[in-house]
Parts: C-alpha cells; structure tokens; sequence
C-alpha cells in the first residue's frame, strides 16, 4: 500500500522544485526527504525523479503519481476538517429511532431547530415503539433510541448501554364529559364497572393501564386495544369506553370529553439511550440537548381540554 506520507513529498516536490524546499516546508530534513523518496521509487520498481543539471525533476510517472497525491492529501485534509467538526459535534449522520408521540412533537421541534442552527449535523428518523427500537439500537441501525418506560411499570436496563432522561410527562384519563365519574380527579376504583379502551396487548402501554387497575382493585373490561391515541379519543367521544392516556399522546381533544387526574399519579418517563461506545459522542450530546429542551415546552402540568367541552360544562353550571 502506497504510504501517503510519501506521497505528499512528492507533491510537494512537484509544487517546489527542490528537495530543500520541500524539506521547509514540511519541517524535515533534505536529507530525509531523499531518502524517503528513493524508498518510495524502490517500493514501486520505477523512476520518479531524475537529475537536470542540478535540479531534480519529476518523470511522468513521478507527475501523475504526484497529480494522486495531492488529491490524496487534499481529501485527507477535508477528512481531518470533517473529524474535527464530528468531535465537536458540528458534523456527522445520525439515526434516530423514536416512538411515534415523540416523533410528531419533541422531536420533530429538536430537529427543526437543528437545521435552524444550520450545522452540518444530518438526522434521519423512524419511528418503532421502545421495545423494537432498542432492538435496533444494538443491532448497530440506530444511533440514538428514544424510550420510555411507566412509573408502574419499569423498563429492565440492557447491559452496554447508556440511558439519560429527556422528560416525565403525566397520564391522564379519557372519559366523555357526561360520565357521573367525571370529576375534577378520578380515583379508578370507581371505574371499575366501566369498559376499558387500551393500547395493544403485550406492550407496556397495556401493562400500564392493566396495572394501575390492578392497584385499584379490578381488572380492566377490555373492548378496544390500538396504539391510535386519536383513535382511542373518538371511540370515548363515542361512549365505548374510557382510557389512560400519556401527555405526548394527546393532540387534540375531542368534543364531549374530558381529559382529567387520577388520584393515583401516574407518568410516563421518556428518555435517550445509546450504546456506551458512543458515551462521548459530541453530535449525541447536542442532539440530546435540543430534545431535552424541546420536550420541556411540549409536556403539560395541567391536562388539556376540548374548548366546545368547557363551554358546554360551564354553562351547565
């Protein structure tokens, strides 16, 4: 392999024209550089210099050999460019995997605010729930996994990697505005008698709510599972059921439902995890504070309501 060192002298030496300049230039001995190039012309078998008078010239295969190693030196110098930026965090592609409540809000916030920053920072998204994306994250296809686990059911730490807390976002109940239960906070054991609207069987999210009904003292009457939190609103404006859901899940709300505490506090805490190779990595680091500050403006200490549905509440008082 050809030893790019060697190959810059020779570049040089096309650029200067004699053995001391390039040695200036290259804080080396003349001397040094000599014999450097004549172990370069044995390691390849042909002549890459020859004596006019008392200059050394190049031959033509000593030019194009010298044309590669400028290319050669002139892309190790972008290289070196690029690798400072990436220390710095100012450079580099990396994969986020996020589940979809975060992938629609902080997320897509942080990354806006990347570009705003105009770095040369490159992000690329999907959006597996937690389970799928740690997966992914030691399989070497993402670089940063965006988690979450419940306050009532934690999430088991996977050796090799490193797990740092973004935000905690509370859970609320969906129940339609008319419901006798619907008081300003809800205790579940009084929920027991109602039918249940759930994420999907087998993933926390269900765990969730199976054990929070649990501590109040009933299982849940399960009639609808879907990982839609949309959906899962408009089948309690229908009167099919009520529902527990996180903070980030709750885009709109619609009419004739209430968003209410439980008298139990129940929260979902979201956090970014890595694998510990990458613990130092800059451009994770700054990527983690845009997320960081992104989610704490989107998560909400009091639970949002459906304007129609106050009005309606308020004239009724």
């Amino acid at each position: 392999m050809l030893d790019v060192r060697k190959l810059r002298m020779l570049s040089e030496l096309e650029r200067l024209g004699t053995i001391a300049a390039v040695a200036a230039q290259l804080q080396l001995t003349a001397p040094g550089i000599s014999m450097q190039l004549a172990a370069l012309e044995r390691e390849l078998g042909v002549a890459l210099t020859e004596r006019q008078g008392r200059r050394l010239a190049l031959t033509p295969a000593g030019r194009l050999l010298a044309a590669h190693g400028r290319e050669l030196v002139d892309r190790l110098s972008v290289a070196e460019l690029e690798i400072d930026s990436i220390r710095r965090g100012a450079a580099g592609h990396y994969r986020l995997a996020a589940f979809p409540s975060a992938a629609r809000t902080f997320v897509a916030d942080a990354w806006a605010a990347s570009l705003e920053d105009e770095v040369g920072t490159e992000i690329s998204l999907r959006t597996p729930e937690p389970e799928e994306a740690i997966l992914e994250l030691h399989a070497g296809r993402t670089d940063l996994a965006i988690i979450h686990e419940y306050s009532n059911v934690p999430r088991p730490r996977v050796p090799g990697t490193d797990i740092e807390a973004i935000v905690s976002e509370p859970i609320w109940l969906a129940i339609r505005a008319d419901d006798s239960a619907a008081t300003d906070e809800v205790d579940l054991a009084d929920l027991a008698d109602h039918r249940w609207i759930t994420p999907t069987r087998g993933l926390t999210c269900f765990e969730m709510t199976d054990r929070a009904c649990g501590l109040a003292g009933f299982r849940p009457q399960v009639v609808a599972e879907s990982m839609d939190f949309a959906a899962q609103l408009e089948l309690v404006a229908a009167g099919i059921g009520v529902a527990l859901m996180p903070d980030l899940t709750i885009a709109a709300v619609p009419p004739g439902v209430r968003i209410l505490r439980t008298r139990t506090p129940l929260q979902r805490h979201i956090s970014a995890a890595r694998r510990s190779s990458m613990s130092s990595d800059a451009g994770l680091d700054r990527i983690m504070g845009l997320l960081t500050a992104a989610a704490l403006t989107r998560v909400r200490s009091e639970p949002t309501q459906s304007t129609r549905t106050m009005h309606q509440i308020a004239s009724a008082q």
